[in-house]
């Protein structure tokens, strides 16, 4: 019997980005599944058919009160999901931008006291409503980019009231907006000016009093730890996941960004979800991320902003890894929240091809997630969440470098951006 549907968007380009239940890795990630003059039928929510026109008309129900969108000579794809943001802060760091334009490295400025700790200082300083309301801007930003999933730290509180209190932004963020958030806690990412002369004491209060708290609150899925030089070293990271993972978390990691420690290699040993940044991942990383099922998340926007080296995405592709991307967005090093820019230069100055890069922001981004079964593309039985570009063929998306052209935007089925 054919299944009444309540939506209907037809005739367009739809790259469905269909694949296996595991993450497209290596070579695969070219092979970008897209369907000319496709139809991609919609009922409660959930997407129920996607086809040629003849087949789908066989499969489903179109009544009067079916939305029909004609979707002819344009692009439809799954939302797109932004896998690694720092979407909940307070304040900005504008005059830090020009400051690095002129030279001053991410580093310097972060040990004079500005960087991450002059954004803990704003976050701290700043109401719940306040946060709630920047959030609330911010995804509005990402969603008329067709962004449907975004994953939010914490990280700019580093003391329990303020972590607490980011979390609980993007818990009220969830409920009132359509954007799909997935939170997360990383409370270790600098040293709070607290513990400055007492690292092994702050280590002691994430493990004893901060991460307990996190858990018996209830406001965050996973954990994440800014492993670098300067920050939290290996052993100081590992103690921090394995507490969080005897916790009933799942984890994350800012992995070898600026400095080759063993981060890769890290989240590989403990099954991280992702493993993030990886500018400076080593040989021997890729190695041990080949061997586990972390999802590498590559963040070129950041690498743009601060002016280093592009993390290595051909040699991962050539190993055959799988990769995601994300915008890192965050008010430091990289204030930008438009993926689609990403999508651009990682094609430019990572040689990702538009099909990886498509891959990266569907099905690749939901299975870091955790999602893959509901979100990331275009299948029967997944969420109705799409996006219609005004351009006739996807390649086009990735080269109008940060033109917008999503069009109109549907969250489970419902439109939230456009007519």
């Amino acid at each position: 019997m054919a299944e009444r549907i309540d939506l209907l968007v037809k005739g367009g380009q739809v790259v469905t980005a269909a694949h296996r239940a595991c993450p497209v890795r290596g070579r695969t990630m070219q092979n970008l599944p897209v369907l000319e003059g496709g139809w991609v039928a919609c009922a409660g929510g959930k997407v129920v058919a996607v086809g040629p026109e003849e087949k789908v008309r066989e499969q489903v129900e179109i009544t009067a009160k079916t939305e029909v969108i004609d979707a002819a000579g344009k692009v439809v794809t799954p939302g797109l999901i932004d896998p690694h943001t720092h979407l909940i802060f307070g304040g900005s760091r504008e005059d830090e931008f020009y400051l690095r334009a002129q030279g001053a490295d991410y580093m310097e400025i972060m040990e004079a006291g500005g960087g991450i700790l002059s954004s803990v200082r704003a976050t701290r300083a700043a109401s719940l409503e306040e946060l709630v309301e920047t959030g609330r801007q911010r995804l509005r930003w990402m969603l008329e980019l067709g962004v449907t999933t975004v994953e939010c730290k914490s990280g700019y509180g580093l003391d329990l009231e303020t972590e607490l209190k980011q979390l609980e932004a993007v818990r009220i963020l969830q409920r009132e907006q359509p954007v799909e958030l997935v939170p997360t806690f990383l409370g270790a990412h600098a040293w709070p000016p607290e513990y400055a002369g007492d690292h092994e004491g702050f280590v002691e209060f994430l493990l004893d009093t901060v991460l307990p708290a996190v858990k018996e609150q209830g406001v965050a899925e996973y954990v994440d730890v800014f492993t670098e030089k300067g920050v939290f070293s290996v052993e100081q990271s590992r103690r921090i996941l394995q507490k969080a993972q005897e916790l009933g978390f799942k984890l994350r990691m800012h992995a070898d960004e600026m400095h080759s420690l063993g981060g890769a290699e890290l989240a590989a040993e403990l099954n991280a979800a992702s493993a993030d940044h990886l500018l400076m991942v080593s040989g021997q990383g890729i190695r041990a991320l080949l061997e586990s099922d972390v999802v590498p998340i590559l963040l070129p926007g950041t690498a743009f902003t601060l002016r280093k080296p592009y993390a290595p995405a051909r040699k991962m592709l050539a190993a055959g890894l799988p990769l995601a991307l994300a915008t890192d967005f965050n008010p430091g090093s990289c204030p930008t929240a438009n993926l689609l820019l990403v999508m651009s230069i990682a094609c430019l100055y990572m040689a990702m091809t538009p099909e990886e890069v498509f891959n990266a922001v569907t099905i690749n981004a939901a299975h870091s997630l955790g999602r893959s079964q509901r979100l990331g593309s275009l299948e029967p039985g997944k969420q109705a969440d799409l996006v219609i570009f005004a351009v006739d063929d996807y390649k086009k998306i990735p080269y109008y470098i940060g033109v917008n052209l999503a069009e109109t935007v549907i969250k489970a089925g419902q439109v939230v951006v456009g007519n």
